[in-house]
């Protein structure tokens, strides 16, 4: 198997990772307690990702806040130091480069998290669209990134890190901080619908970190999670995927994104063609089956016999105990509590359409 390693890849194989290539890297889709246990320890407990194949760019210099404006569909310019927000990036039909977050460490100088199967092409895009007084380094390579995630998250890092190194509220971060001498910076982010953080150091360093926090998590319930878990998680809190909910074709509206597009900017790359897109005629809906079966993506959606949409992501959901999907639909035909079904390999299954998320954790 070809693909390139994350500083931890001898680490999976030694925890009994079951290794497949993500997007170019070999990461673990699962480890020993398997997709289903890992998914609920982070629910109820805490859990341990590997996201190293993450990349960070960094956006320096004194117009990089009009840079992040004019290349990001949100709004950057009341950011304080220590905090993050999430963006789509837009192409100048409306459609999405990607999705990230900027984190800003002061004025003028912002660390960027990609998606990592876009990091050149995100990379380039930003590259293409440079205004002078920027500086651009693709610092991937320097970095690993852990996602600690699950409600005992917190009791973890609290035992190899001191409180000022604990971002205290969600998407705020700490940067040039420690954990027991290993140097990173913590972030209160994550991609699971729990509170958690995602701790991102020196690349050297990733292996020390990871083993402080497995050692630190054994009273909490701690697993290993893999790519698997990652992404069942991620649909029950019905976050988007790139190259799912949204691509290079679809708008960030669409995807349900609509709070991280701020049209009132007075510009940003694709702002035209997604005001000329408006009232949008597709959505992003939740789906959940009510006959039986396993929903999956690009599957065909029909609302009393005619074809509305298609899905995008699905599967058991196994916090819920049940199939659910999420589609992009002719808005028309968007109507929660409408029942629908779902052709999958030929096959019609049963299905509502549902408010998202699908899960929300209580705060």
């Amino acid at each position: 198997m070809e693909g390139k390693k994350t500083p931890l890849y001898d680490t999976h194989v030694k925890y009994g990772g079951s290794i497949v290539d993500f997007g170019g890297f070999l990461l673990p889709v699962q480890y020993e307690a398997g997709i289903k246990k890992e998914h609920m320890a982070v629910r109820t407990e805490c859990g341990l990702f590997d996201v190293s194949h993450m990349g960070e760019i960094l956006v320096q210099g004194e117009k990089a806040l009009e840079f992040l404006n004019h290349v990001l569909t949100n709004d950057y310019t009341d950011l304080k130091d220590g905090c993050a927000r999430y963006s789509p990036m837009c192409n100048e039909n409306g459609g999405t480069v990607d999705d990230l977050i900027v984190y800003k460490k002061a004025d003028n100088d912002y660390f960027v998290v990609v998606n990592a199967a876009n990091t050149e092409k995100d990379f380039q895009w930003m590259v293409d669209h440079k205004i002078d007084g920027v500086e651009l380094s693709n610092v991937s390579a320097e970095w690993g990134q852990l996602a600690l995630q699950g409600p005992n998250s917190e009791k973890v890092l609290a035992k190899v890190a001191k409180p000022e190194a604990i971002p205290a509220g969600y998407y705020t971060c700490v940067f040039d901080t420690e954990m027991q001498g290993i140097p990173c910076m913590i972030s209160r982010t994550g991609y699971t619908g729990e509170d958690g953080f995602e701790i991102y150091m020196p690349a050297d360093r990733a292996v020390d970190a990871w083993e402080l926090l497995m050692d630190a998590g054994q009273e909490y319930g701690i697993l290993p999670c893999g790519l698997g878990a990652r992404d069942t998680l991620r649909m029950e809190a019905a976050m988007p995927l790139y190259g799912h909910e949204m691509n290079d074709e679809i708008s960030p509206k669409v995807a349900g994104l609509g709070f991280a597009v701020k049209m009132d900017k007075p510009e940003f790359i694709g702002k035209e063609a997604i005001e000329a897109a408006t009232p949008l005629k597709q959505r992003r809906v939740g789906l959940k089956v009510t006959g039986r079966g396993i929903l999956r993506e690009e599957c065909d959606v029909y609302r009393d016999g005619k074809k509305v949409g298609v899905t995008t992501s699905g599967t058991f959901l196994p916090y819920l105990k049940g199939s659910y999907a999420m589609a992009i639909v002719e808005a028309a035909d968007r109507e929660i509590g409408a029942a629908c079904q779902v052709e999958v390999r030929g096959r019609m299954i049963d299905a509502e359409m549902v408010k998202l998320p699908f899960y929300k954790r209580e705060k």
